[in-house]
């Protein structure tokens, strides 16, 4: 802060954790609306401005946020000088997934938003910062799919989401980091061949990997939206998905409850029709077939 590089001090930031079972958090940040630079690139050219000199050999880097949510908030990008759209590929997820791996730390999240899911500039990159308390998602129950063929020999097991807002995926294991980096990597690809935005989250230091379709731009653009849910200006990234809402009034952020967290996440949520549809093209997508499931 006191170099100047920061838009706002975070500190100052009010953060509360709502009434209820899954614990939702709420943080009342007025200065990432009021004072974030906006500037959504549609050519893919890097907003990345580096004090230091970067030499030609460099490739992956690791930046401050200048908006940040929380501390710590910094943005990995991978091969920086080849100005990359926001299309994960298989190497940029293993890097991602390597460094929430040497973090070793339950507190540091990574997380990762498509076009179209929130994001607002077109420049490969993940964003990953510390919150010393547990994210809604990590607390909901889970459902393992048993698989014929294909991962589990590589030790990785997919589960899916159950009692929670938005409907997910949960990749884990993995007998090397690469089997379970490629497993989640493949079903990306899938996602942004078929224009379906989606978003990650890598939460246990790399042991889970939730991976969100998320429809709410689609629904705001065809007024399917509540006016409530879109008078908080909240725009539901990997983030606030995860259940980490921030706030940009301070009426929605005294007001918060977990009913409201649950409205606002439901909208962004694809239909139990369409999500299975969209699970099994995952699924199909990297070789699998699910024999049946069990609870977990």
């Amino acid at each position: 802060m006191n170099r100047g590089l920061f838009q706002y001090d975070v500190t100052t930031c009010e953060t509360k954790i709502i009434p209820g079972l899954y614990g939702f958090i709420a943080q009342l940040n007025q200065g990432r609306h009021l004072k974030k630079r906006f500037e959504q690139s549609r050519d893919c050219k890097s907003h990345f401005k580096p004090r230091a000199r970067l030499g030609k050999r460099t490739i992956n880097v690791l930046s401050i946020n200048v908006s940040p949510i929380e501390y710590g908030h910094v943005l990995l990008l991978p091969r920086v000088l080849h100005c990359l759209p926001q299309r994960i590929d298989h190497e940029s997820f293993l890097l991602a997934l390597h460094m929430s791996k040497e973090a070793a730390d339950p507190f540091f999240r990574l997380g990762y938003s498509s076009l179209g899911a929130f994001i607002t500039i077109n420049h490969l990159h993940f964003e990953a910062y510390y919150l010393a308390a547990p994210f809604p998602v990590e607390k909901a129950p889970t459902q393992r799919a048993v698989l014929e063929m294909g991962l589990e020999h590589r030790g990785v097991f997919v589960s899916q989401l159950l009692n929670y807002p938005v409907r997910g995926l949960v990749f884990e294991g993995g007998n090397r980091a690469r089997d379970l980096s490629d497993a989640v990597a493949n079903a990306c690809v899938f996602l942004q061949n078929n224009n379906i935005p989606f978003n990650v989250l890598v939460s246990d230091s790399g042991k889970r990997i939730f991976l969100f379709p998320q429809c709410f731009a689609e629904k705001q653009a065809l007024g399917k939206v509540s006016q409530e849910i879109l008078d908080t200006e909240v725009n539901p990234a990997v983030w606030e998905i995860s259940g980490h809402i921030v706030l940009k009034r301070r009426k929605d952020f005294e007001d918060a409850s977990e009913a409201y967290a649950w409205r606002l996440l439901s909208e962004v949520s694809l239909s139990e029709d369409r999500f299975q549809d969209v699970k099994t093209c995952i699924l199909k997508a990297a070789g699998l077939h699910v024999a049946y499931v069990e609870e977990n």
